[in-house]
């Protein structure tokens, strides 16, 4: 099968819109600047994004310069849903994202990952219900199956991320055309606009279907770099908010679930660093 980039995105702010990119370096930790910023439950404690603040969604956050060894959390803009303007360096920043989220949240850079408590899931409250909570998450109904996370580190159930990180699970998120392009084939009643499905790579493939799919556990090269392919995505309820011209959409997740299980793409983590570019062609490699 034959595959090349077709977009490269970046995403400075957890859950905010971000950049398009023509190459990137990739590095241990992704894309440098993906993910170097987040916001803080100041509620109800631990690391937020678009699951419990949908709002973010609606935000886009540009970083004033790329980073670097000593930076790696660079200085951020953020356009707020009314299009005003806030900053990382804004004294008031916490505030007008509060006003915007209408609740109490604190923007963070990326802090080293012996700062454990920093990342650490607050308690459940009383008669936490988990089921019920993972439902909500995955957006799934009571006759849905709920995804398996086995494949995911241990870890997260501790901690909201990786210490050291602000991802979900992996360095990095890839899809395809093909994906993106079954599902749009299935249904009429939804727009799959890649923008709720917020990957760092798409890869234009000659191949139909959800292909990704196969690729857990492969090796590919993309431009200088190696990548492992973890784990397939199983989707949450972000993918049904509605934000900028997309509305929203709880019918996403019924047709992501009857057409591919309610999975939609591969996180990946990168074996050797490198440097990728729009056009580049995956070159598939013998396993480890």
């Amino acid at each position: 099968m034959k595959a090349s980039i077709k977009a490269l995105y970046r995403y400075p702010v957890k859950s905010m819109g971000g950049d398009n990119l023509d190459h990137t370096a990739l590095t241990k930790n992704g894309i440098p600047g993906d993910r170097c910023w987040t916001v803080k439950d100041e509620e109800r404690g631990g690391i937020k994004g678009g699951k419990r603040f949908p709002q973010l969604m609606d935000m886009h956050a540009v970083l004033e310069h790329e980073p670097d060894a000593l930076t790696l959390s660079p200085p951020v803009a953020i356009t707020l849903p009314d299009q005003s303007h806030t900053h990382s360096t804004d004294p008031n920043v916490n505030q007008a994202l509060s006003a915007a989220i209408g609740s109490p949240v604190s923007l963070w850079p990326l802090l080293s990952a012996d700062q454990l408590e920093h990342y650490r899931r607050p308690p459940n409250p009383e008669n936490f219900d988990q089921m019920a909570y993972f439902r909500a998450l995955f957006a799934r109904t009571d006759d849905e199956p709920l995804p398996d996370l086995s494949a995911f580190p241990e870890e997260l159930f501790i901690y909201e991320s990786s210490p050291g990180t602000y991802f979900d699970a992996f360095p990095l998120l890839i899809m395809t055309t093909a994906s993106l392009n079954a599902m749009a084939a299935a249904t009429a009643e939804s727009n799959f606009d890649v923008r709720r499905f917020r990957p760092n790579i798409i890869l234009d493939t000659d191949a139909d279907g959800f292909v990704e799919n196969s690729w857990v556990g492969k090796r590919l090269q993309l431009g200088s770099a190696i990548l492992q392919i973890n784990a397939i995505c199983p989707r949450c309820v972000m993918t049904t908010h509605g934000f900028a011209d997309l509305p929203k959409d709880p019918r996403v997740m019924r047709h992501l679930v009857q057409q591919n299980e309610g999975n939609l793409g591969v996180y990946a983590s990168i074996e050797q660093s490198g440097n990728i570019k729009l056009g580049d062609q995956v070159e598939w490699l013998a396993p480890s």
